[in-house]
């Protein structure tokens, strides 16, 4: 079986407490173990697994993030039992020395990869975003140029109006 692309694993990737993790269920099928066995070599390497690494989902959070993402029972996530743990790139990166397959390898190595592209990506959409920001403040005072003299050209035709008019003829 080989490593899982790029494209698959990003779309596992979510945003829970401000921090980009991938859910125990989705990890356990792309190592292609149950997310039981997962679980459990976590817990008896529960050290290696500070809060900044892993952490459980709250009851809120899951509810708001099922309500976001399209939950299947295929996917694994059907009746689940328990709140998911959420795994952070450290805690993913942490997850290949207790899981020693080399599956675990491979798919640490894509996830890794994964995690850096969305990490570029992100890069370049903020600086995307501040190269708009310049350009709509460039045409913004552009644009203010002009909207001053379509300002001063209705000012002198609304003042043309209000002067009194000279008669055309004979005056009697």
């Amino acid at each position: 079986m080989h490593a899982p692309k790029t494209e698959t694993i990003a779309r596992l990737v979510h945003a829970v407490r401000g921090e980009r993790v991938l859910f125990d269920a989705d990890l356990a099928t792309l190592y292609g173990v149950e997310t039981r066995t997962l679980n459990q070599a976590v817990a008896r390497n529960r050290e290696r697994f500070p809060l900044d690494f892993m952490f459980r989902v709250t009851a809120e959070e899951w509810t708001i993030l099922r309500s976001q993402i399209v939950i299947s029972s295929s996917s694994g996530w059907g009746g689940v039992r328990y709140l998911p743990y959420a795994f952070t790139e450290q805690g993913v990166a942490m997850l290949s020395s207790v899981l020693r397959s080399s599956r675990a390898v491979e798919v640490n190595i894509a996830i890794m990869r994964t995690f850096v592209q969305l990490r570029r990506l992100m890069d370049s959409n903020r600086q995307l975003a501040r190269k708009i920001e310049a350009m709509e403040k460039k045409y913004d005072e552009q644009f203010a140029v002009v909207f001053d003299a379509i300002k001063r050209l209705i000012a002198e035709d609304d003042a043309r109006r209000a002067s009194p008019k000279r008669r055309i003829g004979f005056v009697g």
